[in-house]
Order: C-alpha cells, then structure tokens, then sequence
C-alpha cells in the first residue's frame, strides 16, 4: 500500500490523517443504512473496505473513490429482511451488482465517446450542482440539532465555529498541517467545543457508545459471514432493477470526482472498469451480509476540499473502515461525534460539490443566453434538487417491487434525454469567431 499505483506518489504521514478525515466523511451514512435494513453495521464497515479494495484493484489504482452503503436499495434490503430474512437479501444484492457487470459489458462495446456526448457540460455542471445541494438538508439538519434533538440555538453555534476553523486553516498563507487536514481539524476542534460545553452544562454528549460497544467486535459471529446467500425471485425483482437507478448515480459520481481531480476517469481507466468495480464490491457486500456499495459523494467533498487525489489515501480509508467493523471503542469515537460538528463539516463538503459544478459549467464553452441550454440546465436543478427534498419517487409495481426513484436519477436522465432531442446551438467560441470572420470581412 506504500505507493500510489498509476501516480507514483509514496504515502506519508500526513496521508494517514488525510484518510482519517475520509473515514470521519463517510462513517455516519455508511452505518445507517444498515441501521435502516436491518442488516449489521459492523459487516457494513467491513464489505465498504473489502470494496472500496476491489474497485482499487479493477481500476488500476487511479480513481480516488471510496465505496460505502447504498441508500438507493433501502427499501428493497428491508423489505427482504424483514420477510424472509438476511441471506435472501443477500441473494438480491449480489444479483444488483452483477446487473453493474452487464452495464459494464454495454458500455465498453457502445464506445465511451458515444456515452460521454450524452454528458456534455449543460448536463454534468448541474447535475454536480444536484449532487451537492441534495446533501445540503442533511447537513442543515445535523447543524441544528434536528437529527439528534440538541438545542438550535447552541447546535448552530457549535456548527458555525467548524466551518470558521475549516475557513481559518485554509485561509493560512503556507501550506502546513493547517491546510491539508482542515476538516479533521475542524472536526476534532468541534468535538472539543462540545466536551467543554457538556462540562460546562449547556450541551449534551453522549458517551453511550463506549459503554455498549465491545473492544473486539467480530462480526462474523452474528449476521452474514456464516449465512450463505439465497435466491427468491420476488426479492430479486424487489432489489436488483435498483440497479438501473444507481448506475446513472455511478455516472454523475464519477464525473463529479472526475472533475474535481481534473482528469478524465471516462477514459482512463474507463467507465467500464469503474462499473465492474463497483457492481464486484456490490456483489462482494452481498456474499458476506453487508449492503450494496457505491461511491461516496461525502469522499468527494473531502478531495475538494484537500486538493489531494492520491487514490492510496482512499485505499488506507478502506482498510480503517475494516479495522473499525472489528474494533468497537474505535467505532464509539465517530459514534460521538455531536451532530451539530458533522453538520458544520457537511455544510462545507456538499457545499464544495455544487460549487463543483457551477464551475464546471461556467469553464466550459456552454451559451447561457440560448434557451435551450436554458431550459435543459433549469430542468435538472429544479427536479434533482426538488425530488432529493421530498426523498425520492416512490412507484409501486407490485406489492413486494417498488422502485424508489432519486432526484439525481430522474434529473440525469431528463437532462441528458433533453440534450439529446433539443436541436444543438452555435458555442460561446463559436459566436465569437464568427463575429470576427464578419468584422474583418467588412
């Protein structure tokens, strides 16, 4: 794990602390979603690193991305434990990935030029924007005490002096410590904050967790390494056609990593690759009890906000993540961290994606002023961040299969379906080199 493959990078010290602020990033959501199924959060730390591996190990080492829980197969996962239990849900996420095998096949003999024109700027830009902003309830709520009952007025204080640090320690002139782990400092300056506050009688922490978690934790025992999968067809239906939602989120995540990182992740090492690591984690998370993976817009938030892309530091998160799921007190850490410090840290990270996105559409060649371009990137804001409030469409086809559309899903696809059939207007360049060719020849 010493060297960054494809990159060339040595990891370091202070790549270590890097994957400390990845492992603060993604442990709350990664948790819940088997808190929500019924599954074991422990095997879910365990099956996101051992996935989080095998993506790493399918694309070469060159895409900085973590794999954590799944939100998008909640219902279908819950639905299938509670009725006929954990290995038949097991059965219909290992199907779900194997379906990311087949979108795999298909795109790597559709060409990914031919998928990349289906993602110009005027859809990419703002369904980055999505992807952020869809998040930004989440870290409103964590803010002001919504999700953990504190008090807003306190919470929102705790909030706001995070992001000031997160502000200060990247606002410091030479690049030290301060500028290159700024959310763990703003995390751990938070978490003081509030054991102050506790003493002083004014907030409440709660230290639960290192009472009821164990030291050693050995997941195996309990749920999913000794439950062998089993295959319903019902549950399958009721589980795998997520797959057709996540791998349109797959899309819009690795274009956001992509250009965050600044390098072209369709190409090299192809979105072919990616899918075929993601839908193996997926299946890999099956086959031991754990949810189905995907990659992490949190993570992302955290290589915006770090400006290091060493995909190693990603790999050093994983192998955290499996240390974690065996490790109770480790866990009983994050498990106490306030909600109002994870808000204030959320408030930063999503809101670095949108921006993400503003930028990608303000450097690329895109005429604002066309109404077709207009209307396209109206379109995806207004539905990706108006469906993400409401969480989701709910479609029932059945009583035991039902879809649960995202707003990321139906924005992408409205806006590249948009794209696609709106006729195509002139550039911005292209405007302006014809004004010239006019003015000269007059």
């Amino acid at each position: 794990m010493g060297k960054n493959v494809g990159n060339a990078k040595q990891t370091t010290g202070m790549d270590i602390l890097l994957a400390f602020q990845h492992l603060f990033a993604m442990f709350g959501a990664t948790v819940l979603v088997p808190l929500l199924t019924g599954l074991n959060a422990s095997l879910a730390l365990v099956t996101a690193g051992i996935g989080t591996f095998i993506f790493h190990l399918v694309t070469k080492g060159k895409v900085p991305v973590f794999l954590g829980s799944s939100f998008a197969f909640i219902a279908g996962t819950a639905h299938a434990v509670s009725t006929k239990g954990i290995e038949y849900a097991q059965g219909g996420i290992i199907i779900a990935g194997a379906l990311y095998l087949l979108f795999a096949f298909i795109v790597y003999f559709v060409g990914v030029e031919r998928i990349k024109k289906l993602f110009p700027p005027v859809v990419t830009g703002p369904v980055i924007v999505v992807i952020g902003l869809s998040l930004a309830s989440v870290g409103v709520q964590d803010a002001s005490g919504m999700n953990s009952g504190d008090p807003a007025g306190i919470s929102w204080l705790i909030a706001l002096f995070v992001v000031l640090v997160v502000v200060l320690c990247n606002a410091i002139k030479y690049r030290g410590i301060w500028k290159l782990i700024p959310i763990l400092i703003g995390m751990a300056s938070g978490y003081i904050l509030c054991i102050i506050l506790n003493a002083a009688g004014v907030f409440a922490m709660d230290y639960s967790p290192f009472k009821t978690n164990e030291w050693i934790n050995i997941p195996y025992v309990t749920e999913g390494f000794f439950s062998l999968p089993k295959f319903d067809l019902a549950i399958i239906l009721s589980i795998a056609p997520v797959a057709m939602v996540t791998f349109m989120e797959h899309i819009g995540d690795i274009t956001t990593n992509s250009a965050v990182v600044g390098k072209d992740f369709f190409k090299d090492p192809g979105l072919h690759r990616t899918l075929i690591g993601d839908g193996l984690a997926t299946m890999a998370a099956g086959f031991f009890g754990g949810p189905a993976n995907t990659t992490y817009s949190e993570n992302t938030g955290v290589l915006a906000a770090t400006k290091n892309y060493n995909p190693s530091v990603l790999r050093w998160t994983a192998l955290f993540a499996i240390i974690l799921g065996f490790f109770g007190k480790f866990g009983a850490v994050l498990q106490t961290i306030p909600g109002p410090v994870k808000g204030g840290i959320e408030l930063v990270l999503f809101g670095m994606i949108a921006a993400i996105g503003i930028r990608t559409l303000a450097e690329s060649d895109t005429d604002m002023s066309e109404f077709r371009n207009i209307i396209v990137v109206s379109l995806i804001l207004v539905l990706g961040i108006g469906i993400s409030i409401i969480g989701g469409i709910n479609i029932n086809f059945t009583q035991n299969f039902s879809l649960n559309l995202s707003g990321l899903f139906i924005a992408t696809v409205v806006g590249v379906v948009l794209n696609a059939i709106m006729p195509n207007v002139p550039k911005k360049s292209d405007k302006i080199g014809e004004v010239e060719k006019t003015e000269k020849a007059e």
